[in-house]
């Protein structure tokens, strides 16, 4: 690894800490994320026992995070000539990353959630006998469930409608859309009832 200036190792250190917190509010893991951000901010790849001096990790954190992100192929094993050490590196295609994260994000957290709101209403109604139905306490639950359920599949089809666009890197369009969602926002402000009270 080539040596650094002063300002690069403050402003790496605070990228990796800023992108640690960061991911930990998307539920990631905190160590894998920073081993991300570490390899995106160095232009030549690491080695595990470059990772692991630099973040300060034992080498088991280190080398399972290292196997998450080689799965999430947010990073990439390199090898050189000579070394039988297994160096990384990071991707630094934004676009890929953002997708990737929004996709695993997705298959593992959001479809296991909807996957066991319909245990829970399979539970309710379990409860029910030939005719009687749901008594209301029960009732007013299973919709209730329901509702959260029916947010989760429509964030499910907003993201699987959004993630070509970004696959494409179509920015054109993602920046219409955002347009034409603050246009919409502007627009129901400017005819809510309070905005007129305010006049």
């Amino acid at each position: 690894m080539s040596e650094h200036s002063t300002s690069y190792l403050a402003a790496r250190d605070e990228f990796v800490q800023l992108w640690g917190d960061m991911a930990s509010s998307w539920g990631i893991n905190k160590t894998m994320s920073q081993i991300h951000a570490l390899l995106y901010a160095e232009s030549e790849a690491l080695h595990t026992d470059e990772i692991m001096s630099i973040l300060s990790i034992s080498r088991g954190n280190a080398n399972m995070n290292v196997r998450r992100l080689l799965d999430w192929e947010l990073i990439h094993k390199v090898q050189f000539e000579g070394d039988r050490k297994d160096y990384f590196s990071a991707e630094t295609d934004v676009w890929k990353i953002v997708n990737t994260i929004i996709r695993e994000r997705q298959q593992r957290e959001i479809a296991p959630i909807r996957a066991r709101l319909e245990e829970c209403i399979s539970l309710l109604e379990g409860d029910t006998t030939q005719n009687d139905g749901l008594d209301p306490a029960s009732q007013e639950f299973k919709e209730r469930i329901q509702n959260y359920n029916d947010f989760l599949v429509m964030f499910e089809r907003f993201t699987d409608a959004l993630l070509p666009f970004i696959t494409k890197k179509n920015l054109t369009l993602l920046k219409q859309l955002v347009r034409f969602v603050e246009a919409k926002e502007r627009l129901s402000e400017l005819l809510s009832p309070s905005s007129e009270e305010k006049k």
